[in-house]
């Protein structure tokens, strides 16, 4: 069994389970199980003891981390409700919330495959490198200020586009902040050491190349190097900022009371980095709102979003293979912190592109279209 629950494990009679949820039952049907998971969420926000039990039992009866991608998903979120569970009703169960399953390292070429695999990255890596080739065609010198999740593993594509340009190669540097957020993927190699590699592979395609890091293990100490003088930027080095999964991490929340409220972290980044000048931004993340303060909307949309690459791993991956669970658990520990957790806890604030786009514009950023190359040549990763 998946999860071991004093509540849970002691079983609960079919003829208590009552009214709509009788029909889902042992139903592995989606639709049904994302309505098991609304009654359950509203349980445990209204301190139903009794039905959130009832409903985890319905639940515990379909979902598996073995089985089929709608199982295999209800599994993790019905980890993370009775994770959510243990805080709320603290008589329902005997667990701390914790994550039984280790987040391991992935070496390069892990990282890699599961890059390949993942499809927004893959997708955003194709757009974002297309858009910075094309903004940069003329100058003698790149500075990439990178903040991404994904080690820096978008660069050796563009390095290899920059070396085959016209007009010859421009340097390129490329800056990266010590702080990253501690989620997946992550790598079992330094930072310091992903940049050597780069250099490496800079020199074998004769692009001059630097790497820098900057800052600490805290993202409040990156706003005093995120200057020009602290950068040592050139008037004729064309600053690109590429921001790849990036600011759902950084916290809406305004601290302050009413009507004197401070600005959040991801709005005082953005503005931090505007007064860079930076010759273009680029923003790369998942068009879903997962940012919205009702549960049940959370798990909507979660639920509704995330099958995509539980289903993606499905097509892939075969059933018992060791790489899909620890691809599956990456997006697991995602679900549980969306569903789990609340307040500066729950640090996954994906928010939709709509809202994403006018927070741009708000501070004083424009949109530039995709040339229609680069549409292409993303459309072509679909087939």
């Amino acid at each position: 069994m998946f999860l071991q629950s004093p509540s849970l494990s002691n079983g609960t009679p079919r003829s208590a389970i009552t009214g709509p949820l009788r029909g889902c039952v042992g139903s592995l049907d989606g639709a049904c199980i994302e309505k098991l998971l609304l009654h359950c969420a509203t349980a445990i926000e209204t301190n139903d003891v009794t039905l959130a039990q009832q409903v985890m039992w319905v639940l515990n009866n379909v979902a598996s981390p073995i089985g089929d991608s709608n199982q295999r998903l209800a599994s993790w979120f019905l980890r993370a409700l009775i994770s959510r569970s243990s805080r709320v009703c603290h008589t329902m169960m005997n667990s701390d919330g914790g994550s039984a399953f280790p987040r391991r390292l992935m070496t390069v070429t892990e990282l890699a495959g599961y890059v390949d695999l993942i499809p927004w990255h893959r997708f955003g890596f194709s757009a974002s490198n297309s858009a910075i080739f094309n903004a940069v065609r003329g100058y003698p010198k790149v500075h990439i200020l990178d903040f991404s999740i994904t080690h820096c593993m978008q660069w050796p594509t563009l390095i290899d586009a920059l070396a085959k340009r016209a007009e010859g190669p421009p340097s390129v540097r490329i800056t990266v902040p010590f702080f990253r957020p501690p989620v997946p993927p992550l790598l079992n190699v330094s930072t310091a050491e992903v940049g050597h590699r780069l250099a490496n592979f800079a020199k074998f395609r004769d692009v001059p190349f630097e790497f820098r890091m900057i800052g600490d293990d805290r993202f409040e100490s990156l706003s005093s190097h995120l200057t020009r003088s602290e950068l040592d930027l050139g008037d004729d080095e064309a600053l690109v900022i590429n921001c790849q999964n990036w600011l759902r991490y950084l916290s809406d929340e305004r601290k302050g009371s009413s009507g004197t409220k401070d600005s959040s972290l991801r709005d005082t980044f953005l503005d931090i980095i505007k007064n860079l000048n930076p010759h273009i931004v680029v923003v790369v993340d998942e068009d879903c709102n997962l940012s919205d303060w009702s549960l049940a909307s959370r798990i909507t949309t979660c639920f509704n979003y995330l099958w995509i690459p539980f289903d993606a791993l499905e097509t892939f991956l075969p059933k018992d293979s060791c790489q899909r669970l620890e691809y599956e658990t990456d997006i697991g520990h995602k679900i549980e912190n969306i569903v789990g957790l609340d307040g500066f806890r729950r640090i996954e604030r994906l928010e939709s592109g709509a809202k994403l786009s006018q927070r741009m514009k708000n501070a004083g950023f424009f949109g530039v279209r995709f040339r229609e190359e680069t549409v292409n040549e993303v459309k072509s990763l679909l087939d």
